[in-house]
């Protein structure tokens, strides 16, 4: 795997910081960037102080990794709850479809939850690394409580097309799991997302 660099008990505010120095990189080599961005309860705090970065948003188009099969309105859309944060600062919001095509992300900022599934690339739906497709409607099983909806969610080559990725994992039974992906010690989706990424990967644990 790509090089990678774990960054220790770094709190929001930090986070945001360091992700609007790298959108800043990145914008400073192109006159647009892409990036994806995570959903579940992680990321949101982190977008409200991120949306108060001196950023040019007008310049970033942001895609959500996976999202809920429901209304914009719905308090399980990861997009709506995207849009509410970064739209208002000028970020141009692209929600996911069947027949999107992503394009190459400057950052692909991903979650990982406890069963070792990222965006919605849970376990039993055996995502690959050589799909060619870069968007799929999946059926998580068992389907969260929490958000039992059928999803949509880039791919690993959707995902892996990017310069960089960087994880933000919270508590230890999680951080184990990365862990062991990262020692091959398992097959679940993260350790095939990080088998198949090409640049560099940091993890905020």
């Amino acid at each position: 795997m790509p090089k990678l660099e774990i960054i220790e008990q770094a709190g929001d505010g930090a986070i945001a910081v360091w992700f609007a120095q790298r959108l800043r990189a990145a914008l400073a080599l192109s006159p647009e960037i892409a990036i994806t961005v995570p959903g579940g309860s992680t990321p949101f705090p982190i977008f409200d102080l991120l949306a108060k970065e001196d950023l040019p948003w007008e310049r970033i188009a942001v895609w959500p990794g996976d999202d809920r099969i429901v209304e914009e309105d719905h308090p399980a859309s990861n997009v709506g709850k995207i849009r509410a944060r970064l739209e208002p600062v000028g970020a141009k919001i692209v929600p996911l479809a069947e027949d999107a095509l992503p394009p190459h992300f400057a950052i692909a900022w991903l979650g990982m939850g406890g069963d070792g599934h990222i965006a919605s690339l849970f376990p039993n739906t055996d995502p690959q690394a050589g799909d060619p497709h870069p968007v799929r409607r999946l059926t998580p099983d068992p389907l969260p409580p929490e958000a039992p909806f059928d999803r949509l969610s880039l791919t690993i080559p959707a995902l892996t097309d990017s310069d960089e990725i960087v994880f933000v994992i919270r508590g230890a039974d999680k951080r184990a799991v990365f862990d062991a992906a990262v020692k091959g010690e398992h097959d679940l989706p993260i350790a095939r997302l990080l088998k198949a990424a090409r640049h560099k990967v940091t993890c905020f644990c």
